[in-house]
């Protein structure tokens, strides 16, 4: 309620609290849940320039449905060794579910980039490994996650369909 925003991205906003506000409802009391064993997460998009209110809206979720904000930077999630960087990914989803707590990936456009095509190098095999666990984690995850970004267009078009609600920014 403290927050500032403009209409149009408070409206979106709210849609967000409201869906998970409400997942335990849905997935669990109305049984949507035992039709679908995943996806059942809820992934959110906020994205626009820098000092726009990215970052403290994602803390004020995770205020408002009573969880701990787990902050994920990619540079420190990033190895230099092959294969480590997935599994940091990884670890870090089992933290935040045996933490209770909603996941906020700062500065996303740096992990959600989009694959490449050419696999010429190691490195663009390691980061479309790095996409891949990451869109399955999203995909078995049932808690909350956050993207904060200032450039969505980058992501990986896979990345659509897990992203619930996109909240402009401005």
């Amino acid at each position: 309620a403290d927050v500032v925003l403009p209409p149009d991205t408070r409206r979106k906003l709210d849609q967000a609290l409201a869906q998970a506000r409400n997942h335990a409802t849905i997935f669990r009391t109305w049984g949507l849940g035992e039709r679908h064993s995943s996806g059942l997460g809820l992934t959110f998009n906020f994205a626009g320039p820098p000092g726009t209110g990215k970052t403290i809206c994602a803390e004020a979720v995770a205020h408002a449905v009573g969880m701990k904000l787990l902050v994920v930077d990619y540079a420190e999630a990033e190895s230099m060794w092959v294969g480590e960087t997935p599994k940091n990914i990884a670890a870090t989803f089992r933290t935040a579910m045996d933490q209770n707590s909603v996941l906020l990936f700062d500065e996303a456009d740096a992990i959600a980039t989009r694959r490449s095509g050419s696999h010429t190098t190691p490195y663009d095999r390691e980061m479309n490994l790095t996409v891949n666990v990451l869109l399955r984690e999203l995909e078995a995850f049932n808690g909350i996650v956050i993207f904060a970004t200032n450039v969505a267009a980058s992501f990986d078009p896979a990345f659509e369909r897990r992203i619930r609600t996109h909240v402009l920014f401005e």
